[in-house]
């Protein structure tokens, strides 16, 4: 997975709308693209970026083509999401343990300067 594509393709609102669209099923082209008030050049390119992140897959079925939600792209960007969560929450537990440290120790500087 590139990571950089998944997050881009999820960066724009027409290309969540369609995957949203596609998460019922797969679909047209034409019909993923009917809502919008784009060109379907337009969304052929929003379209283009959620294949090139892997988020949809296409079928060839004579002159239609067909589109499908792909779901392990989000499966991985879950993970990294997770591991990244984990790996911060674990820094700030630090940070705020040593920041507590601090604090307890200028109190005692403090109270022994009283």
């Amino acid at each position: 997975m590139d990571l950089d594509d998944t997050l881009i393709a999820l960066a724009d609102d027409t290309r969540r709308s369609i995957l949203k669209r596609l998460a019922a099923g797969e679909a047209r082209v034409t019909e993923v693209a009917a809502p919008f008030g784009i060109s379907l050049n337009s969304v052929s390119k929003h379209i283009r970026l959620l294949e090139r992140a892997g988020l949809v897959r296409r079928r060839v079925s004579g002159r239609d083509h067909f589109l499908a939600l792909e779901p392990k792209p989000f499966d991985e960007l879950a993970q990294w999401m997770q591991k990244t969560r984990e790996f911060w929450s674990t820094r700030l537990d630090h940070l705020e343990a040593a920041l507590r440290a601090e604090d307890a120790i200028e109190k005692a500087r403090k109270r022994r300067s009283k």
